[in-house]
């Protein structure tokens, strides 16, 4: 009877997984469009096929297409939607997740997983964890995940905290599953964190990962996965043994006029550790 109930009720605390046909090698990895905010949405998705990835995470404020004053958003017509929506279909990169987006108010947040459900989402990812309240009952009317994110920060600016894993760990952990964290293992090395040890603080309640490694610790350059002070094969050790099935966004954060082919490089990286 215990089995049955679980059964009965995991549809309630987990939402719909990202397609298990966009798997590489146990992984659901692409990019995050703001690596080519130099470019349109729909370049950004031709980029990401390019690059070797099929799924996408969009931003707020990229132009859509060339020619176009329309910007990728949560207040984009229906019919800028389906346009979008057209375009993924037809290069084959599915759009799983969108942010990073800032609420103001319960409003807002209804409106951001509104558009979410429209694109068929798996999660959004926000800094706005003051709305946590809003962000949890939305994400269990829309059946949509909520991943926070973080940006480099130190204890040094009390106003700011999400940077720190333990923060966020508090935020979500007495509230429903589908809230959680975005793993941004380079902004982490940028605040003088292990990102490996916040993947472990945070264990069962990553939705998604920003992939970047960085040069060195503080404000350094983003280099390929591999390539510099993040562990990134241990992040992807860890994130294998805690059940991990979100989306890797490559968000390579330099190059920005030409860097498909660390992107490429990046995600071969993270799909030469299959799960």
């Amino acid at each position: 009877m215990r089995c049955l109930l679980a059964l009965i009720f995991l549809p309630l605390t987990q939402a719909t997984p990202i397609p298990a046909e966009l798997s590489q090698d146990g992984w659901f990895i692409g990019a995050q469009a703001y690596t080519f905010n130099r470019f349109t949405a729909f370049e950004a998705i031709a980029k990401t096929k390019e690059a070797g990835g099929n799924v996408i995470e969009f931003y707020p404020g990229q132009t859509l297409r060339p020619g176009s004053k329309i910007q990728v958003g949560h207040n984009m017509s229906d019919a800028a939607i389906a346009e979008l929506l057209a375009e993924c279909n037809r290069l084959g990169v599915r759009p799983v997740n969108y942010g990073v987006v800032a609420a103001k108010d319960a409003a807002e947040v209804r409106k951001i997983m509104e558009f979410a459900k429209k694109l068929s989402l798996y999660a959004v990812s926000t800094e706005s964890a003051e709305r946590v309240a809003d962000w949890e009952s939305a994400a269990k009317e829309f059946d949509i995940k909520v991943a926070f994110h973080q940006h480099p920060g130190s204890m040094s600016n009390p106003n700011y905290k999400v940077w720190n894993p333990l923060y966020i760990l508090g935020v979500v952990e007495s509230r429903d599953a589908r809230l959680g964290a975005c793993a941004d293992l380079g902004h982490w090395a940028a605040s003088g964190l292990k990102p490996i040890e916040c993947v472990r603080i945070l264990r069962g309640r990553i939705i998604s990962v920003h992939l970047k490694d960085k040069a060195t610790t503080g404000n350094a350059p983003v280099v390929v996965a591999g390539k510099g002070i993040v562990d990134v094969g241990a992040c992807l050790d860890e994130l294998r043994k805690q059940g991990f099935n979100g989306n890797i966004s490559v968000e390579h954060e330099n190059d920005w006029d030409n860097n498909v082919p660390q992107v490429r490089d990046s995600i071969e990286f993270v799909r030469a550790r299959p799960r």
